[in-house]
């Protein structure tokens, strides 16, 4: 029964797979749907949208496919940056472990499971009513021999796990500083931010910092920008932002053709009513924007300034030796890329930031607890017994066979799905209140957030079916970990199986087809009587906090159930499979990174196939106990330690490459630079680069008026 539900789900998410492929290869063809299937294209002004028909058009093709896969890894970089270099990197490592836990699963490990008749007897012909625990470890007969095998796959793919995951170490350290021999001289590569600078009696931030900073790094320091208080600067500049776009949509001079003409002749009265209305709301908030800008520059600074150096060596040694005997002042970090500052928390005061960490991490924690509601009744969907007991009046709807294999089999992981989908931007809101001031930052610990709420809310969640308290419990007793893993984890191989194909195939074909950006462009069009308008077109970035998780979880899954459940790694080499073409044709033509940390995500895909390969240790060990296989047992304990081991040794060897350059690249690099002719306008740029958005002119009327308008602020401000 339970086979005839995965088979289900399995027929269910294949067919939808190939619905969506057929959707996407007509709607990217389609005029009109540039500026969601070519988003970045259309940005760069490298496609421009068609209006004509052509019956070619309703078609499917297969052609954007071979376009996804001949770019070579150099163009890739060259498009789309180092960070999509390493995305796609996760894929390739992914594929290459999976093919070979898949081949050993399937070949070895899968007819060991299936013959091993500690369950019940076989019968072939009844296969599809037969349930999954025979295809899996729980099959084997206690203290068989076969169980051997195991624990021999257990070995080789530990190693070669590990193996793989140096190689890769070791190729990506090495790209990352080829990329950052080869690439131009970059503003953040010579700006620190400094906060904590103390003003003495009768000076300004700016005489401290331009005193300190000439008195202890003569030879390399340039200049500096002091950091102003903006805060409610910026909210009035948002809100002019939303009113200018709001007359441009229905603006007649500044919409498209069609919009101008369409609609009665009240309805454009109205329109140009409106807009004039807008205008004169318009005017009033440049004012109060301009205003407000003359205040904040004549004033409103905190304690804190972008420092910028004559050379990449000077600007680390400003920020990685302690500046002061004191630790909590001239603290300094090295600068964000201009366009990835996150302006709002550069003016806020410690207090402010801590209070919002304390705040965020109850928020967390509350958050992990009210979303063990939806895994309990995902549970009670998995378990029609259990569903019986909760609702009895359904028990004649749950007997027929097509609704009991769609509702085990389809309908428990989808709902799952649905709830986890509004946890990234939940936990993206969460790292934007921690204080950091990048968006890569913030990005990276939503990373890291979603990941590991993933895990416990998903995998033990699920597997530990229980209370909080119960499952924390588990954790209390270390040396009963392995035992209890061993006992609960093999009982959800078929609902995790079930998971990877509704939530990845799905996830995949719905990142394919984009319907959400698709609507919502369609309603933007259509029925908000407004156009897309080229000019303020901004292509999407690739959401690193949303994707890279769901990827590394499957990893995780993939790891700890190869030798429990084998049946999961077809699935999981199907999705890695999809993933790896439809990602590289979104890096080219859909989204356009928002910011470069030149590989700075991989450490958290490190920790977490480290995790991934200890957890399936551990569970090794306890299944070779509960197996009355004691000596396999013994025999597996070494593997953790050794994982750990060789964990330490990737923390020392790689890791740091991540965080910083050594002296040896940056003076390399440096002495490179030097001899560039167009060194000195590097550095006649570098000095404005880090100035706040919100201090510079506010031009929105003059730009709705053609021009005729003298700009609200001089450059000077």
């Amino acid at each position: 029964m339970i086979v005839t539900a995965l088979l289900t789900s399995v027929g269910i998410n294949f067919g939808l797979c190939i619905l969506f492929y057929t959707l996407y290869s007509i709607l990217r063809k389609q005029p009109g749907n540039a500026h969601v299937y070519n988003a970045r294209l259309v940005a760069e002004k490298k496609v421009k949208e068609g209006s004509h028909f052509q019956l070619d058009r309703l078609l499917p093709s297969a052609g954007w496919i071979k376009k996804a896969w001949q770019p070579s890894e150099e163009e890739l970089l060259s498009i789309a940056g180092f960070d999509s270099v390493v995305f796609i990197r996760v894929f390739i490592f992914s594929l290459k472990i999976f093919s070979l836990a898949g081949a050993i699963g399937i070949f070895a490990l899968l007819p060991i499971n299936y013959l091993g008749g500690q369950l019940s007897d076989i019968d072939f012909a009844d296969i599809p009513n037969q349930s999954l625990d025979l295809f899996s470890i729980s099959n084997v007969q206690n203290g068989s021999k076969w169980l051997w095998v195991h624990f021999a796959a257990v070995y080789i793919i530990s190693g070669a796990t590990c193996y793989l995951l140096y190689m890769e170490h070791h190729y990506i350290t090495s790209k990352r500083l080829a990329y950052f021999y080869s690439s131009k001289p970059e503003p953040h590569e010579f700006t620190i931010i400094v906060r904590g600078i103390p003003v003495a009696e009768g000076s300004t931030l700016d005489d401290s910092v331009e005193k300190f900073y000439r008195e202890y790094h003569p030879s390399t320091y340039l200049s500096h920008e002091v950091v102003h208080r903006t805060s409610r600067l910026q909210s009035l500049i948002r809100d002019a932002e939303k009113l200018y776009k709001r007359i441009v949509q229905l603006n007649p001079k500044t919409s498209t053709e069609q919009n101008s003409e369409s609609g009665s002749f009240f309805g454009r009265w109205w329109r140009k009513n409106l807009v004039t209305k807008y205008k004169r709301k318009l005017e009033d908030l440049e004012e109060n924007v301009r205003i407000e800008q003359s205040d904040v520059s004549r004033g409103k600074e905190i304690p804190a300034a972008f420092v910028y150096f004559r050379s990449l060596y000077g600007a680390a040694i400003a920020n990685h030796i302690q500046q002061s005997p004191d630790p909590t002042e001239w603290i300094t970090e090295q600068a964000p890329e201009p366009r990835d500052v996150f302006w709002p928390f550069l003016s806020t005061t410690f207090l402010q930031k801590w209070i919002s960490k304390l705040v965020v991490i109850v928020a967390s924690i509350a958050l992990t607890i009210v979303f063990l509601v939806p895994v309990v009744f995902v549970q009670g969907l998995a378990n029609l017994d259990q569903l019986e007991l909760w609702l009895p009046f359904l028990k004649s709807v749950l007997s027929m066979t097509v609704v009991s294999e769609v509702i085990t089999g389809y309908l428990p992981s989808l709902i799952l799905q649905m709830f986890l989908s509004i946890v990234p931007p939940i936990m993206k809101l969460f790292s934007s209140m921690q204080g950091y001031i990048s968006y890569s930052q913030i990005e990276r610990s939503a990373c890291s957030k979603v990941l590991w709420f993933t895990i416990w809310n998903i995998f033990f969640a699920n597997v530990l079916s229980g209370s909080v308290a119960s499952q924390l419990n588990v954790f209390s007793d270390p040396k009963n970990i392995p035992m209890r893993l061993a006992v609960a984890v093999p009982a959800q191989a078929s609902f995790f199986i079930s998971y990877v194909v509704t939530s990845g195939w799905t996830s995949l074909s719905l990142e394919l087809t984009r319907v959400v950006p698709l609507l919502c462009d369609f309603a933007k069009r259509h029925c908000c009587c407004c156009g897309t308008v080229d000019d303020v077109f901004v292509a999407p970035s690739i959401p690193y906090h949303r994707d890279i998780p769901k990827i590394l979880f499957f990893g995780l899954l993939g790891i700890t159930y190869f030798f429990l459940a084998p049946l999961i790694v077809p699935f999981l080499l199907c999705y890695y499979c999809l993933g790896y073409i439809i990602y590289r044709n979104q890096l080219l033509n859909v989204y356009m990174p928002k910011f470069e940390t030149a590989g700075k995500f991989w450490p958290v895909v490190h920790n977490c196939l480290i995790f991934s390969l200890v957890l399936m240790q551990a569970i090794a060990v306890g299944i070779f106990a509960l197996k009355k296989l004691a000596l396999a047992s013994s025999l597996t304990i070494p593997l953790p330690i050794l994982t750990l081991i060789f964990n330490e040794y990737c923390r020392k060897r790689f890791l740091p490459i991540f965080n910083t350059y050594s002296a040896e690249s940056l003076i390399k690099k440096d002495r490179k630079v030097q001899n560039d002719p167009s060194l000195d306008e590097f550095l006649d740029k570098l000095v404005s680069s880090y100035r706040d958005p919100a201090l510079l002119p506010l031009q929105y009327s003059s730009t709705l008026d053609d021009g005729n308008r003298t700009p609200l602020l001089a450059s000077e401000v």
